[in-house]
């Protein structure tokens, strides 16, 4: 007999640790592909991170690393608003099949809220971080 996974837990591990894949990981294991693309994208960008805060905003190589992490905080988040939103019944089928339905509550959809707030911050700040960096990069210095 496989596990209950619980949407609660499977919603704020998304929030919570999803750019590491760790929602991946508790729904479908370590033999999770997917789950697997998550860690080194999301380290590159903290390194970029990093890089930028020793190195100042003029780093290059800390414009293209950073968005990664951007990038998949936003990754995890949508996948934490799917897992909160899909109905008690679908998930139950999907993932417990055959065990006796559970109501899960208001978790998930605080860990929803969460998501959106965190998942619309980190977008709007990678997009506007990405944008900036590209257009002082075509500016002509003058001489």
């Amino acid at each position: 007999m496989t596990p209950y996974k619980s949407k609660t837990l499977a919603t704020w591990l998304a929030l919570l640790l999803g750019s590491f894949g760790l929602h991946r990981f508790y729904l479908h294991g370590f033999g999770d592909r997917l789950a697997w693309l998550h860690p080194l994208p999301t380290l590159l960008g903290l390194y970029g991170l990093q890089r930028m805060d020793q190195l100042g905003q003029d780093d290059r190589l800390s414009w293209l690393l950073m968005p990664l992490l951007g990038l998949m905080l936003v990754n995890a988040m949508i996948c934490g608003i799917v897992y909160g939103l899909t109905p008690d019944e679908k998930w139950d089928a999907g993932h417990n099949p055959g065990a006796a339905p559970r109501a899960t509550g208001w978790g998930p959809v605080i860990g929803v809220v969460a998501c959106v707030l965190l998942g619309g911050t980190s977008l709007m700040t990678t997009i506007a971080f990405s944008a900036q960096r590209y257009f002082e990069s075509q500016v002509e210095t003058p001489q």
